[in-house]
């Protein structure tokens, strides 16, 4: 609601949800809420038709009401300003909520299963909108940097990644299954389009229940020809300063509801070598070993001598995946993005010639045979590329600091969620 007490004396029509009612004798208020914020509707016996009286008395908390007025700036007023209201109109009633939205009570499970009354909650209102924000902020990035926006299948026939973590679906009268990510799509894209980027749903049938892993979950992508993994990261930099100020933009809102941000402002972004990262972690006492992948606690405990964002890179190439670009033997062309502990983005430098990507893939077990549709672009001219695989969900939870990747979800699909 843009009611600010700027409009002292204007006539004004609003529209939201019955918040709070209080009955002072003859000056009674119903807070009305929408997804902005919150208003003061003030009913004063001399002052206010006594038919909106009656109305008042059979309000309830999340009726659906609209309400024209007069505003009027005020000292004593929350926010400065309330609205002496001409007319009243009830749109919809509403029930008892099954839930308490006005407080936090309520746990984490208890609010999943209500979900669509718990994004009542003006906490929720906060993080989601600032959310879409990102998600505008991310594009805007991308679109700068020449890339082009695209969508690509989510029914699939073999593994995106070479692993077993996938989930069936009946296609037809053949076995096809959800896309772990668009990997092979984007970089097949580079051979034409060359700058790719999706944001949409991934699936990982994996049998995680963690604070920070889904079943589904909202996969940010991007692979860009005749660049490597550097190049990438400058994107990813210039991306994470960026979103930082979009997060900062948010800062009253999110404190309003108790929201405190790990990270409203990027300089820069260190890039750690892997080697060095266990050299620290050995040194404060973890039982690490060079080709270990580093746990969310260890990765924290790096925040110490690196801030809350920095990079990992060149990673011993057993960690990543088949199309990584090797380097210097055992490590590789690649990185994780770390935010307050928490990977949020991985990428590398892919391999661009078949030879090579078919000798990785029987290293790791897997038949080339298998993979023959995606291999066969590499014939007809498969630029250098290199791209990165980001997870939004754990991004919003990273930048705001929260303790559970759920909460920056709108509906959560884990091991033991699938509704509502």
């Amino acid at each position: 609601m843009d009611v600010t007490p700027a409009l002292h004396g204007s006539e004004v029509v609003v529209a939201g949800w019955v918040w709070e009612l209080r009955d002072i004798g003859k000056i009674k208020f119903i807070v009305l809420r929408d997804r902005e914020g919150f208003i003061q509707i003030t009913l004063k016996a001399g002052k206010t038709p006594e038919n909106l009286f009656k109305i008042f008395v059979e309000l309830g908390r999340e009726d659906v009401i609209v309400v024209k007025g007069v505003v009027e700036a005020s000292k004593i007023a929350k926010r400065g300003v309330e609205i002496f209201p001409s007319e009243i109109w009830v749109l919809n009633k509403a029930k008892p909520l099954p839930i308490d939205v006005w407080s936090e009570t309520p746990d984490l499970a208890t609010r999943l299963r209500w979900r669509s009354v718990d994004l009542k909650r003006p906490r929720n209102l906060a993080i989601f909108s600032l959310a879409s924000a990102m998600l505008r902020t991310i594009r805007d990035v991308l679109y700068g940097e020449g890339f082009v926006e695209v969508f690509t299948p989510k029914i699939i026939v073999t593994s995106t990644e070479g692993g077993a973590e996938l989930f069936p679906v009946l296609y037809f009268e053949r076995v096809a299954y959800l896309s772990q990510s668009p990997q092979l799509y984007k970089e097949q894209l580079t051979a034409s389009l060359e700058r790719v980027f999706e944001i949409g749903p991934a699936y990982r049938a994996e049998k995680h229940n963690t604070d920070y892993h889904l079943n589904e979950f909202i996969s940010v992508d991007a692979e860009a020809a005749f660049m490597d993994y550097t190049d990438i990261m400058n994107i990813l930099e210039k991306m994470t300063k960026n979103l930082a100020k979009t997060v900062a933009s948010f800062s009253t809102k999110l404190n309003e509801v108790g929201v405190k941000p790990v990270v409203t402002e990027v300089r820069n972004v260190p890039r750690v070598d892997y080697d060095e990262a266990v050299d620290w972690l050995r040194r404060l006492g973890f039982a690490v070993n060079w080709g270990d992948d580093l746990t969310v606690e260890m990765q924290m405990a790096l925040m110490k001598f690196y801030g809350p964002v920095y990079f990992l890179v060149n990673f011993p190439a057993s960690l990543r995946p088949f199309y990584t670009k090797r380097r210097d033997g055992e490590k590789s062309e690649s990185y994780d993005l770390i935010i307050n502990g928490i990977e949020v983005a991985s990428g590398a430098t892919r391999i661009h010639r078949r030879d090579e990507l078919e000798e990785e893939m029987r290293k790791r077990g897997l038949d080339p045979r298998l993979f023959e549709a995606h291999l066969s672009v590499f014939d007809y001219g498969m630029p250098p590329h290199a791209g990165f695989g980001l997870g939004f969900n754990r991004l919003v939870t990273a930048m705001l600091g929260l303790d559970n990747v759920r909460h920056a979800t709108l509906y959560p699909r884990d091991r033991y969620r699938v509704e509502p």
